[in-house]
Formats: C-alpha cells, structure tokens, sequence
C-alpha cells in the first residue's frame, strides 16, 4: 500500500526534473529506470547480507554499483558520464536476468545537467526497499500522478484485499492459476504464497512440496497484460520471488483470439473498469456482446474457467446494478449459467489513494453454483484501514469474519446443507435466484432484498431539512462592507471527529464572498466529498470573526431551527447509520465522489424535545471529555530515562562485548539456522521472532555467533542513514537464532539490566548519538569501535530495575487509556442509538 513518504519523494523527484524533462511521460521513464536501478543494487545489498554473492554489478559493471555512482569522489560530469554509459550498457550485462535488460532497452539520459541529476539520485537513494512490492507502490503512483490510472480506471488492488480473494478462493498446488488482467502480479504472487503455505512442514511454506511439484506450481502461474510496463513489472516482481522464468504475456485479453482456447482452474483478478472512447473492439466469441471492458473481462473469466474452475474478481457497481442492457445480460448469464455464488460488497474508500471508487467482488464456482439455489451477499463496512487518503489501520475489520461466512456456507452447499446456514451478521444476506430474477434485471445489491423492518419511535420522524437551514443564502451578508473581516476555514484547518472547528486564519469578505462557502456561529459543517466526509471532517463553528466565516466548497452546511440545538444535529450526522448511508449515495469518479445534497436534506432523524437532546448531549460531552483526555496521554507518552549526574559514567565497552554478525550463503552445506537482520528492526524495542530467514551456516559457524536473551543488537551499515543505530533486545528465545553481518551484537555483562539500556537507547538522546556517530562515504556505518566509546550511564542495578519497572508501568497505563477510549466511544454510540429506540 502507498506510504506518504514514497508519495513525497516520488513528487520531489518530478519537481526536480520538471525543469528539464517537461513531458510528464518522459519523467515517468526516467524516475523508473532509476527505480529499478536501484532495486537491482539493494538486491545485491541483500544478498550480501544473507550471505550471498552480489550478482547484478560485478566485473566489469562493478563501477555502476549505486555506492560507486553517488561517491563524492565522482565530479558532476563524471557523475553525468557514469550514469549515462551505465544504463546504456545494462542489456548487455549477463550477470543480469533478460527480462531487467528488456527494461533498459533503449533506455537514455535526455538532458546533460549535473546538477539535476545529482539532485534526482539523491531522491531516489532515499528510497529503501526491504520489500518488491514497493517497487510496485511507487511504479503504480507514478501512473496515478499522470492520471492513466484513472483515466484507464486501473486502480491498484491494496495486499489484504488480494489475500483475502485468494483465501476465499483456495487455489490447490496441482491448479493452474490465471490473471487475465496481472498488472504487477499482485494476485498471482498471493496465490503462490497461499499455496506454499497450505503446503508447509516444519514450518517452512511449500516444505511439503516435491520439486517436481515446486516446478509445476510455477508453471501453472500465468497472467495477461495489454500494457508491456505492467508486464516488464510483473516479470521483475514473479523473478523476486523466486520464478526464474515467469509465464506473463503482453496480450490484449479482450481484442484477441490466440490464447482464447486457454482455461483456468483459478482466475483472480481487477482488470480495468473504464472503457476507452468508442468502446472496446472485441471478436465475436463472447456470450454478452458489449463494448464495455468491465463486462467484456467478467464474461472472459467466466467463459475460461474449467469445468470445477473458480474465480474472483473486483468490478465496479455499474456491473453489481447499472440497468443498461450490456450489464444485465451480464448478471443473468452468470447466475443462469451457475457461476455466481457470493458477493462481497467493500467500502468505497478501499481503492484509497488511487480511488474513491465503489467496488464489490464476485465468486464464481461452476461447481458449488450448481448444488444451490442461492447467492450470498455480504457487506464489508471496514477492512482494517480508514477510509482516508492515507489508509491509516484500525481495530474494525470485517474480512475475518466475512471469510469464515463463505467458507460455511461453501461447506454447507457441498454437504447438501444449505437450508442449515444462517449468518449470523447483519451484514449477510442469503437470497434465492428466483426473487434475484424477479423484477429480470438480475440486481445484484443487497440492500433491494432486505426485509424492512420497521421500528416504533418514541420520537417523531423528521427529516434534516424540517428542522436545519441547509446551505444559508450568502444575501444573509451583502450589506457589510468588502473589506469586513471574517474567518476563513480550508478543509484542512478541519478535525475529524472533533466537534469544535476553531478558525486559524482570517481574511476580507470581498476576498472569499465568490468561491467559498458561507456560515455562521453555531453553524454545524459537514464535508461533502470523499474521504473527508467518511473520515469525520466537520463539526460546529465557534469563535468566528465577527461571527461569520467563509470556507472550502466541500461542506454542507446545517444551521439548527428552533427545534433542534447544534450539538444534537452534530451527534446525529456522525452516526454510522448516516456516513455509511451517505457513502453508498456517493456520485461522481475517481477522488471526486460527493454525497448529494438530497441525501442530506432528506436524512430522517428521531426529534425529542429540547430538554431531552440536551441531556443527551452534556451525557456525551462527559464520555468526549475522557476520551479526549485518554487520547492526549495515548498520543503523547514516549518512554523516558532521566539521568542522574550521580550515576557513574562508563564507555559502553567497560560492560559489554561486541560482535559482528556472520555472513551466510544459501548454496553451503552445514547448520540450517534462522537469522535476524536489519529489516526485524523497524521502531521495536523487544525484537519480533516471529518471520524469521532461514539460511545455512558457513563451516566457521559456532556457538558464539548464537542470541541470547537480553543481547541488544544494533544495525551496523545500511544505505538509509535512518537505520543505522537503531537497536532492539532479544527476548527469551526457545531456538538457535544468529544475526546477519549488518548488525553487531552488543552483550552486557552482570553490571547492566539490559531491559534498562534497551530503553535508553530508544531515548532521543541516544538515537542523535548513534545517527551522528554512524555516518560513512557511501554508506552509513557504525562500528564496534564506535559503540565502545559511547558514554552511558551505570547506575546501581535496582536503580535501573526500578526504571524499566516504572517504565512498564506506565506502558500498561497508556495501554490502559487505549482501552478507554474504545469503551467510551463505544458508550457515546449507545447514548446516540438510544434517540432511534426511544
């Protein structure tokens, strides 16, 4: 998934050659060849970690290594020289696999700046990829900024919705497995590791499987992609992961015939969802005749599945509801012709930050789909991330428990039991195939089956528009001079989830009358547009210039009547009922979807008496107050260490012995041993053992080159400066574990509690010292040397007992807050529900 920081990176390096390469498509080049470039050297950077041999740049490439390219000692033309001959020698380097030289080809440097150059190396020596799949991150938000993505409607399947599909689907070891539509091979690698993994020993994915096995597996993968980038992509992505001769093919699915004969026993994919101008041009061998791509590839799939093939796919909601003749002929071959037996509605900000757009999935099994006589629906509300740009995780996630649905009622249809499956969720719905074909357009929405029930109210019914003035008249202000001050809000001065939105700036009102929107005192504001109305963007104006303020055109604004007060129509539009509502309403494309003001005028809401609303709200004010506070101490608290100018100060080598970590090669016979290397260390304190490389251990290897609890390790060397320094502390371990030659091992002696130092080196203090001490030419280092001189305090070992021990105390304090202000939120739910039971 897309981080800002590959975000603001990949933005500066456009920045920087902007000046020099105007076309947006010639920077898209350039930022990738560097990319890859990259990639290439970090591989061999790894290799070299894990024991291995560099492979991309040696011989006579040695001099292109990315450390040789960006040394000081290289002048800016020399620099310019360097880079030049070097991309355009990369396909005739051997030591390279063909399908990185297919990259390369043609490749240049179209400008003869230096100082451009070394100002976009020095962008792309930031990036630091511990995983393939950021290469993928970063090549799909370079199409996105260019807007082919959108414009293509290819959006980047995020990994937990890949997994997901490839769970619900189960592709087995002796299957072949297709993407249609492959991108950078997201699907098709999840579906390799989910088989490695159904056949693990010992704890080893694919442990169980022959060679002959391994061999057909990776045979049986391929994938289809009509753009020779997302190809080149996919190769260099499926060789990474260990296919040295990946089956992807540049084919137009749709246009062509040649490997229409061609089925699947899996076919998993999210192929594009716009159509260019005119349609597309397809032969006649499809059963629904369209010009629509959508329909064309959920036809194609269909069709090239095996007799017990299955298959999942991403489509966009014109396919799930649209009435057009295309689209519904489409719905009723499916469920006529026994493929469909699921669909999965997800939220709309899934696709976040490519898209807002709404998408379901549908499960095909030409097998299961012919022993019943149902469809299940299920609605996914959150899948473990906010619906915001960023796609922060969260604590809701609905995937698990959708999971386990499918897969009993996939249990219950082949038993012959489907009468016995009930949903427990709310969320699933079980309809039969005669009420889908019904009305015969075959609509494939829940929510058009769904019993309504209908609940007696204490309280009168009303819609927001009886008792709220929604979007006041500007006119209210023509009188007042031009140059009056009033407050002025962007969206981005709004909170979310906050109740209280507080002015920073001012301005004239004849600066912001045309353009902005207008509010007053007491105004309750709510963002209209995707993901900030999902995200909880609004809140009441307070504290306005002169009582008035003017804002972003993407809010609705709702000025309470006489019958209602302002916290209470706050309250009631940040109910789940109404964001989730106003989410499936959503029109427009791409991140420009906006919830119709329709919606909001006609939104029904229960009307108790003033006394009673107010009572509700000073009860949840009371509930905000302590999950403010909880979350002050949350977001706040870091673990500290305050030094006594009384405790002794020694070098850290008087209490302890260092070691550097071994390298190791996987060809090499001896001792399998797991291993702990730079990427374990991230922000831990205690180190994860819980996704650990196994390798196997040189001839030299004893004894000594073993963790054991309590050892800190540091990371040594490593191109990010970030990293350098940084430590964890291992804990029990019930295994043999070693550390890779880019750490060094720091043991205490009886003088140190190393739970204590374990802290302090987390202190920012002692981080500034370790990143300024380990800073090299090339790459940063640090070294044994370096770390035995670093002063640090020894005080007596109860004292440094008594620190962790207050540390750990209030660790669990802050743990404990976290829990509270899920039990409050919770609470100022139930407080709101409590208006609609009456």
């Amino acid at each position: 998934m897309l981080d800002s920081e590959t975000k603001r990176r990949i933005d500066s390096a456009r920045d920087i050659l902007v000046g020099k390469v105007p076309d947006p498509k010639s920077q898209v080049e350039q930022i990738t060849i560097a990319l890859i470039y990259k990639f290439m050297d970090d591989m061999d950077a790894e290799a070299e970690e894990l024991g291995g041999k560099r492979s991309f740049f040696v011989g006579e490439y040695k001099k292109f290594s990315w450390a040789k390219l960006l040394s000081p000692a290289l002048s800016g033309y020399d620099m310019l020289n360097l880079y030049g001959e070097s991309i355009d020698k990369m396909t005739r380097n051997q030591g390279v696999p063909q399908l990185f030289r297919d990259i390369f080809k043609n490749a240049y440097l179209p400008y003869r700046d230096p100082e451009t150059l070394k100002m976009f190396l020095k962008v792309i020596n930031d990036f630091n990829y511990d995983h393939s799949e950021k290469l993928g991150d970063a090549f799909e938000y370079l199409l996105s900024v260019l807007g082919s993505q959108g414009d293509a409607g290819q959006f980047r399947t995020p990994r937990h919705i890949i997994d997901f599909m490839v769970k619900v689907v189960d592709p087995q070891k002796d299957e072949t497995i297709l993407d249609p539509a492959c991108g950078t091979a997201g699907f098709l690698i999840s579906a390799y590791k989910h088989v490695m993994a159904s056949n693990a020993k010992d704890g080893k994915p694919g442990g169980a499987l022959k060679p002959a096995e391994r061999k057909k597996l990776a045979d049986n993968i391929r994938g289809y992609d009509i753009s020779p980038d997302m190809v080149r992509l996919s190769l260099v992505n499926l060789y990474l992961h260990g296919f040295t001769t990946p089956n992807i093919f540049e084919y137009d699915t749709l246009a062509s015939e040649e490997r229409w004969n061609d089925t699947a026993d899996v076919i998993l994919a999210n192929p594009p969802f716009m159509s260019p101008k005119g349609g597309i041009m397809p032969h006649k061998k499809f059963s629904v005749q369209s010009n629509r791509s959508e329909v064309l590839f959920v036809d194609y799939m269909a069709e090239h599945l095996t007799p017990n093939g299955r298959a999942a796919i991403i489509v966009p909601e014109g396919i799930i509801f649209q009435s057009a003749g295309a689209y519904k002929q489409l719905r009723k071959y499916l469920i006529e012709h026994n493929f469909l037996w699921a669909v999965v509605s997800l939220p709309a900000g899934a696709f976040n930050p490519y898209s807002g757009v709404k998408t379901s999935i549908l499960f095909l099994d030409k097998s299961l789909a012919k022993k019943t006589d149902k469809v299940l629906f299920v609605k996914v509300e959150n899948d473990g991330f906010d619906l915001g740009a960023q796609r922060r995780p969260i604590d809701r996630n609905d995937l698990p428990e959708t999971l386990r649905v499918l897969k009993t009622l996939r249990v219950c249809i082949q038993e012959g039991k489907t009468a016995s499956f009930s949903p427990e969720a709310d969320t699933a719905l079980l309809v039969s195939i005669s009420k889908l074909a019904e009305t015969g357009d075959y609509n494939l929405s829940a929510d058009r089956y769904r019993e309504v029930i209908k609940v007696n109210h204490h309280y009168e019914m009303v819609k927001l528009s009886d008792v709220c003035l929604i979007n006041p008249k500007k006119s209210e202000v023509n009188e007042l001079d031009s140059d009056t001050l009033v407050s002025f809000i962007p969206m981005e001065d709004i909170d979310e989830h906050r109740i209280e939105v507080s002015p920073k700036r001012e301005r004239k009102i004849g600066e912001v009358y045309k353009g902005y929107t207008y509010f007053k005192d007491n105004d309750v504001l709510v963002a209209k547009v995707t993901p900030c109305f999902e995200n909880g963007k609004g809140g009441i104006a307070r504290n306005l210039v002169n009582g008035i303020g003017f804002g972003t055109s993407e809010l609705y604004v709702l000025r309470a009547t006489e019958k209602v007060i302002p916290e209470y129509i706050y309250w009631i539009i940040n109910r789940e009922d109404f964001v989730q509502k106003g989410k499936d309403r959503m029109t427009g494309t791409g991140g420009l979807q906006r919830v119709p003001s329709d919606y909001v005028a006609n939104y029904q809401i229960p009307l108790p008496p003033l006394e009673i609303q107010r009572q509700l709200v000073d009860e949840i004010a009371a509930h905000q107050h302590i999950i403010d506070g909880a979350r002050q101490v949350v977001e706040s608290w870091k673990p500290s260490v305050e030094i006594n100018s009384e405790w002794k100060s020694v070098n850290l080598g008087d209490i302890a012995e260092f070691k550097n970590g071994v390298n190791f090669t996987k060809e090499s016979k001896g001792k399998s041993v797991k291993i702990l290397g730079v990427r374990h260390f991230q922000d831990h304190t205690i180190a994860p053992l819980n996704d650990l490389d196994e390798v196997v251990a040189e001839a030299n290897f004893d004894k000594s080159h073993l963790l054991q609890e309590g050892d800190i390790l540091f990371v040594r060397s490593n191109g990010n400066k970030e990293l350098v320094g940084r430590s964890i502390m291992i804990p029990k371990i019930k295994e043999d574990i070693t550390f890779s030659g880019f750490t060094i091992r720091c043991r205490l002696n009886k003088k140190a509690y190393p739970l204590f130092y374990a802290y302090l080196f987390k202190t920012d203090f002692y981080r500034n010292i370790l990143k300024q001490v380990g800073v090299g030419a090339n790459i940063n280092n640090l070294s044994q040397g370096v770390l035995k001189e670093i002063k640090i305090p020894l005080p007596p070992l109860e004292i440094q007992r008594e620190i962790v021990a207050r540390i750990e105390t209030e660790r669990a304090i802050v743990h404990g807050n976290r829990e509270l202000i899920r039990l409050y939120e919770e609470k100022v739910k139930k407080v709101i529900e409590r208006v609609w039971e009456g």
